[in-house]
């Protein structure tokens, strides 16, 4: 275990530091607008840290059942494309349809958790 500050308490700091200290100081809109971009880029990776091991674990266990073999996380993407192309998958099924919505949950809530378009409670 590593000592307090945790790499999303630090990450966290940085993104406060730009939009609070950095873009107001910053005269240039250009500069303003990068450090604005910056802060943003912090605060996915903190939401990638956050979230992102627990939704790859939770699609990787889906896949595993939807398609019938343990492979790898792209391997097993692969294939439920591959067999959805070919027809021999149904995205229409109720297991397919749970899960490629689910797996959209899990990335909207690191990249877009704002994302109004997508309830992201069971429908």
């Amino acid at each position: 275990m590593q000592d307090d500050p945790t790499p999303q308490e630090i990450l966290t700091r940085v993104a406060h530091f730009l939009r609070q200290a950095a873009m107001p100081a910053l005269r240039a809109p250009h500069l303003a607008f990068q450090a604005r971009v910056a802060a943003n880029a912090v605060d996915l990776v903190i939401r990638q840290l956050d979230l992102g091991a627990a939704g790859e674990a939770a699609e990787h266990d889906r896949l595993r059942t939807l398609i019938g073999r343990d492979d790898s996380l792209t391997s097993l993407n692969t294939a439920l494309a591959d067999g959805i192309a070919a027809g021999s998958i149904d995205p229409a099924d109720p297991l397919v349809a749970a899960h490629l919505l689910a797996t959209s949950r899990e990335k909207i809530a690191v990249d877009q958790p704002h994302y109004a378009a997508l309830p992201m409670k069971d429908d």
